[in-house]
């Protein structure tokens, strides 16, 4: 078993309460105020995360833990590292690629169900509709996976990843990451975002 996959996965998610539940305390990390993890985060796993954008951590896909771990380090880590900058975004086509090679090998079945949301997020992040389309097509099997009395929140999971899909369906890409990535925002595009009913960041 290898310990940084342990301490990465140990940190994201915590302790499962049961088959189908998350740990409550890392909710707020999650999808409140992540922002206030970034510095832990970039003290404990900065060092993984330069090995990992280096190809240092290939050997991690060989097994599902390994993987998820890899997409975290990619995906979510990543984001809180450099937040508010292009370099967060820089390894979304890594983490996406590492992604479809598990969903092809099956890995993401061999997970908890909280853990798939995440090993599905990459999808979710790409400016690509091919790969959304493969993003909703995820969250739905995760669904129907899970016994009707546990659903809520993976159903949860499932709006955010079409209203993703929405967005890459409208503009083929994210018009709020046009000024961090240094894009023009086209009038249509502007009128979008004044609405404020598709904010991901």
């Amino acid at each position: 078993m290898n310990k940084h996959i342990e301490q990465v996965l140990e940190f994201w998610f915590g302790g499962f309460r049961d088959a189908y539940s998350s740990d409550p305390a890392k909710a707020d990390m999650w999808f409140k105020n992540g922002s206030a993890y970034d510095s832990e985060i970039f003290t404990r796993f900065g060092g993984l995360y330069d090995r990992a954008i280096n190809g240092q951590l290939e050997s991690w896909t060989d097994s599902p833990r390994g993987r998820l771990a890899l997409i975290i380090l990619l995906d979510q880590f990543s984001r809180h590292i450099h937040r508010g900058q292009a370099e967060a975004f820089t390894q979304d086509e890594t983490a996406q690629t590492i992604c479809l090679d598990g969903i092809a090998a099956g890995d993401d079945k061999l997970l908890h169900p909280v853990e798939r949301v995440f090993f599905y997020l990459p999808l979710e992040h790409a400016e690509n509709i091919e790969r959304q389309n493969y993003s909703v097509a995820a969250f739905e099997g995760l669904v129907e996976d899970v016994p009707a009395p546990h659903r809520q929140m993976f159903e949860s999971n499932l709006e955010y990843a079409r209203r993703h899909h929405h967005v890459i369906e409208l503009f083929g890409r994210f018009p709020e990451l046009n000024e961090i990535l240094d894009r023009q925002t086209t009038d249509e595009e502007r009128a979008f975002l004044e609405k404020g009913e598709f904010s991901f960041l």
